[in-house]
């Protein structure tokens, strides 16, 4: 008569019903105020009198599972314990509860009114994992449900093992669950819960993620290449993780592919290549401990190169390993075969070192890492005078004399005349100048007067206008 909404009474009068023990009439009076979710895989326990329900449900069974407890139960569990068990209770032995009337009762509410993420939930909080698995696949739900109903409570209560044994259970290849599975490693790599992903992936037997993993075991957080040193263990494990997945690949190649669709593949080029990448990141890692442990290292970077980084992370481990060493030739073979295997701009690396040791004011070294660029045998002709060039900038702060001999080490007369002109010697180049074939002299020379002039190197100046 009020036009008041009735469902509240309905809900009320179903609850009495319940707590008198009187199911049937219970589900009469809530199927006229209870409603099924319009998306059944909604990220939700559906609504809260469903949830009420449910509740209730629950607290009404109280299951003993060890005798001796009866001892300890008061008058008020006793009773609900017998009260329960006239009602065909029966205990499986992992535990669970098959035909209790009140379990069916929560079943059937869940089923009729509750989403899916609420149903998977009530068979995780009573040790059905296996029907809740079941029911996510068959229903088909997203993701989404599974993580937050079947995975976070398994790794929460430390039941992966559990979890994974019953994945395998249902489908030994795992197909089934490539879609759960990949959500859940994407969802620990968003909360950096690595090592329970490393484990998940050693189970899906993702070798080449699970190599992508250690890659990251091995560099995260390390500060120093003795830090690295002690944790090269990791290393061998992404060789052995690629080096398995070779073998299943070779092993499955003859036979008709498989349609595996959730491990990450990669072609045996790619893998032998980071294989190779491991076995020289291992002998960067034990130069570069060594170099540390015995106080020849100097350089000091906020972050630590590998060579698993990018292709400019990678020339700093090619310049570190050179400047590390007791002098540049301990470290050169080492470095020259990073810039061969990456194929890296090798003269943008000798010259980034040649940089760093004028600033260390090691100027024999410089022409050490000469030699060594030209004996290297696949220095181009002008490399060894881009490199002197290229650390000209600092010429004021390198003495006369290192200087000088470092120009002198050019092969090309025109780069001397370059690097002397760039170090305001115009004597000097106005020497080589005079040199050169008569046409040629006559340019450069014309060009070291210009210079002169406009610097106002009188003396200089005089000198080219006389040999003209």
């Amino acid at each position: 008569k009020s036009g008041l909404d009735p469902g509240g009474a309905w809900h009320a009068w179903g609850m009495a019903c319940l707590k008198a023990g009187n199911l049937s009439s219970a589900r009469e009076k809530f199927n006229r105020c209870l409603k099924p979710p319009v998306d059944l895989n909604q990220l939700n326990h559906g609504s809260r009198l469903v949830q009420d329900v449910i509740q209730y449900l629950e607290s009404t069974v109280k299951p003993i599972l060890i005798a001796d407890d009866d001892y300890f139960a008061t008058l008020r569990e006793l009773e609900a314990t017998l009260r329960t068990r006239s009602l065909s209770l029966e205990m499986m032995c992992e535990g669970k509860i098959q035909h209790n009337s009140y379990y069916q009762e929560c079943l059937f509410y869940l089923h009729s009114y509750g989403t899916n993420l609420a149903i998977i939930s009530f068979y995780m909080r009573h040790d059905c994992m296996r029907e809740a698995l079941l029911h996510l696949l068959n229903k088909e739900s997203p993701p989404e449900v599974f993580i937050e109903g079947i995975f976070v409570p398994s790794y929460e209560s430390g039941k992966l093992h559990m979890l994974e044994n019953s994945l395998e259970t249902i489908d030994p290849g795992l197909e089934s669950w490539g879609v759960y599975l990949i959500a859940a490693c994407k969802y620990l790599q968003r909360k950096n819960y690595y090592h329970i992903l490393y484990e998940l992936q050693q189970f899906m037997k993702d070798h080449v993620r699970a190599a992508m993993t250690c890659i990251r075991f091995f560099t995260h957080g390390a500060k120093s290449y003795t830090e690295l040193g002690g944790k090269q263990t990791w290393l061998l494990k992404i060789k052995d993780h690629l080096k398995v997945y070779l073998q299943e690949v070779s092993r499955t190649s003859g036979r008709k592919k498989m349609a595996c669709t959730f491990r990450k593949k990669m072609s045996a080029t790619d893998v032998s290549r980071h294989i190779n990448t491991v076995d020289l990141q291992m002998e960067v890692t034990k130069f570069l401990h060594r170099c540390e442990s015995s106080g020849t290292s100097q350089m000091t970077g906020s972050s630590l190169p590998t060579l698993f980084g990018n292709n400019n992370m990678k020339m700093d481990v090619a310049c570190k390993v050179m400047l590390e060493g007791k002098n540049i030739e301990e470290g050169f073979g080492i470095a020259f075969r990073v810039l061969q295997d990456f194929q890296l701009e090798a003269t943008e690396v000798y010259s980034r070192v040649a940089k760093q040791l004028v600033k260390q004011q090691k100027y024999s070294e410089i022409r050490q890492l000469l030699k060594c660029v030209s004996e290297s045998g696949v220095a181009a002709k002008n490399d060894g005078d881009n490199i002197i060039l290229n650390c000209l900038n600092e010429f004021k702060n390198i003495p006369a004399e290192d200087l000088d001999n470092l120009i002198q080490d050019m092969d090309s007369d025109e780069n001397k005349i370059q690097a002397y002109v760039m170090c305001n010697k115009l004597r000097s180049a106005y020497l080589v100048s005079v040199r050169q074939e008569k046409t040629r002299a006559v340019q450069l020379v014309q060009h070291v007067r210009q210079l002169a002039e406009n610097s106002g190197d009188d003396v200089v100046k005089a000198i080219c206008t006389q040999w003209l």
